[in-house]
């Protein structure tokens, strides 16, 4: 089962890349916590609290944030990785490149490794499971990146 949610993850990760999402009614509207099947009965007169006072609980905001950390790291990975490919091809020095794709690989892996400890304790946090992170794996992203 967790090979298949891994891969359904990727799947919808893959999409959010792409942009599959972008155009989706309600997108960039606040979610409606009042008709959320998946927020249990007891926490549903606190979110309608919350909201109704221009609060969002604590969680969906640390979600927010992580989400909003990984995709400036993804896109500093790419600027580099476009950067590499632009470089080589009009003959920069291969050390030089390579060099600095290093630098970028190895700060992604420690962008990632501080992500999923913030994925970890968001974790911990959450009121219902529905709302569960998965961590990152950050050689899968450099591979997907590459192989694209």
């Amino acid at each position: 089962m967790a090979d298949r949610e891994r891969g359904l993850d990727e799947i919808i990760q893959k999409a959010i890349q792409e942009g599959a999402f972008d155009k989706l009614p309600g997108k960039g509207q606040p979610f409606n916590w009042d008709d959320s099947a998946a927020v249990d009965d007891d926490w549903q007169l606190a979110y309608h609290l919350l909201k109704e006072n221009g609060y969002a609980p604590d969680f969906i905001e640390t979600r927010q944030a992580i989400e909003t950390d990984l995709g400036e790291a993804r896109k500093a990975l790419k600027r580099t990785w476009d950067w590499r490919q632009k470089a080589s091809q009009s003959g920069e020095d291969p050390n030089l490149t390579n060099s600095e794709w290093a630098k970028a690989k190895s700060t992604f892996e420690a962008r990632v490794g501080e992500i999923n400890k913030q994925i970890s304790d968001y974790n911990l946090s959450i009121p219902v499971q529905a709302f569960y992170m998965k961590t990152v794996n950050a050689q899968k992203e450099i591979t997907a990146l590459i192989d694209s």
